[in-house]
């Protein structure tokens, strides 16, 4: 029996005047552990025109996690937060209750030429902690675990793995780990994951019980205990997963509970406008109609 459950391909969904490639939810499959939202920003080559513009829009229930492999972001956000994303860095946003955000290329590189790619990742929060008080954490590249195990270098985003903790303060047992190959490797990581897993291939191929998968493609084990696999050289992967909740995570737009009700009140509170207001931004995001 094949140890892949699940084979999926990027799907391109627009947001803003931006194409990604969405990789979380899709019908099969809601969720990996506690990840419920995970999109591929890019790479695009953007002209000195064209900004991301994303204005102030709401969260509950969850975490972002927004890590950029070239360009910046400029994040604001209620609490009073204003906070430039280079690549490497980890922003990591926990609503909570309810916290509002905007994200948007910073002024030092507009009417310049650039590039914008990235993961933006949504990390569902346990039941007990979906009404925390919000919070916003940056963590420096340099703070991150780095280390090489043969012709493998890896890096630990988020959670624990290896003996290793990330200092991105999460708020259930899940991993996040970075492993880039320089020539052909064997992976045999299995023995240090838990929950659930999935691999994503951002660049090059993986070889995975004799079948050859390349970059875009999203593979969910049945069994992370059972994670085995080839990486060709100058390949660049994801593993991301842990314990999933013992209750489903609903969403609605930007909202993620695990009752259906929470996400009414939340829609409503938006649509009238009693979100917290992010300090010297008058614009927002509306609620989508096709969410209605």
């Amino acid at each position: 029996m094949s140890n892949i459950q699940f084979i999926k391909e990027e799907r391109a969904t627009k947001i803003g005047e931006f194409l990604v490639g969405r990789l979380l939810p899709f019908k099969e499959k809601r969720s990996v552990g506690p990840f419920v939202f995970i999109d591929h920003m890019g790479p695009v080559n953007m002209g000195e025109q064209q900004n991301l513009d994303i204005p102030p829009h709401p969260h509950i229930g969850l975490s972002t996690l927004t890590y950029l492999f070239e360009g910046a972001i400029m994040h604001r956000d209620s609490l009073g937060t204003k906070m430039e994303i280079q690549p490497g860095d980890v922003n990591w946003m926990t609503a909570g209750k309810g916290i509002v955000h905007s994200e948007r290329t910073p002024e030092r590189l507009r009417g310049k030429i650039k590039k914008l790619h990235g993961l933006q990742v949504w990390v569902a929060l346990p039941k007990e902690l979906e009404a925390i008080e919000p919070s916003f954490y940056h963590i420096k590249k340099e703070d991150l675990p780095t280390w090489e195990d043969g012709e493998l270098q890896l890096k630990l985003i988020a959670g624990q793995l290896f003996g290793k903790t990330s200092p991105v303060p999460v708020h259930s047992p899940l991993f996040l780990l970075e492993l880039k190959s320089k020539n052909n490797s064997s992976v045999d990581i299995g023995a240090a994951l838990f929950g659930e897993s999935a691999i994503y291939v951002l660049e090059g191929k993986v070889i995975v019980e004799g079948k050859e998968y390349g970059s875009k493609q999203l593979l969910i084990a049945n069994n992370p205990k059972l994670c085995k696999f080839e990486m060709k050289a100058n390949t660049v992967i994801y593993i991301f997963g842990g314990d999933p909740f013992p209750e489903e995570r609903f969403m609605d737009w930007n909202f993620v509970a695990a009752e259906k009700e929470k996400l009414v009140q939340a829609k409503n509170i938006w649509l009238a406008q009693q979100f917290p207001k992010i300090p010297g931004e008058t614009d927002f995001v509306p609620y989508p109609s096709s969410s209605r």
